[in-house]
């Protein structure tokens, strides 16, 4: 996993980068809860790339006991694309939300798991992605939360 801060003045800007299991955990855990419109995603087939924007909340940003935090708007590309396979998410519906809960991988394929059940496979041979940040985070008193974190 390589990572690279943004300069000392104002926020960091996260920029990752993963080609195997355990640096896409990373990127799967900075994008958990990110709201992705379908129309914000895109197959480029010629360049073999997966390219998406999403709004992610800044987890590495968070104060303990804040009832809030900050979101920040994030770019994921997907290289070594050879496909993309879609199960409830039409194209078509370029103003639905999404929102991300999980990337992840299997033999041949990488997917974006999303709440309510839909996703997206990638087709590729191996693990290459890169996230980065761009923008200005701004304020939302919107912290996601789950029913897991509820219970303790």
């Amino acid at each position: 996993m390589t990572s690279r801060a943004g300069p000392d003045r104002g926020p960091t800007r996260l920029r990752l980068k993963a080609e195997d299991d355990e640096d896409l955990a990373v990127i799967s855990t900075v994008l958990q809860d990110a709201m992705v419109l379908v129309g914000d995603m895109t197959y480029e087939a010629d360049g073999r790339r997966f390219v998406l924007v999403a709004n992610r909340f800044r987890r590495e940003s968070e104060i303990p006991g804040a009832r809030g935090g900050e979101r920040v708007m994030s770019g994921l590309r997907v290289d070594g694309v050879t496909a993309v396979k879609r199960r409830d998410v039409d194209p078509r519906d370029a103003d639905r939300l999404l929102v991300l809960l999980a990337v992840r991988a299997v033999p041949g394929a990488l997917y974006l798991d999303f709440a309510g059940g839909a996703s997206i496979r990638l087709e590729s041979a191996s693990i290459l992605c890169h996230l980065d940040d761009f923008g200005e985070p701004w304020p939302t008193r919107f912290r996601p939360r789950h029913p897991d974190e509820d219970a303790g």
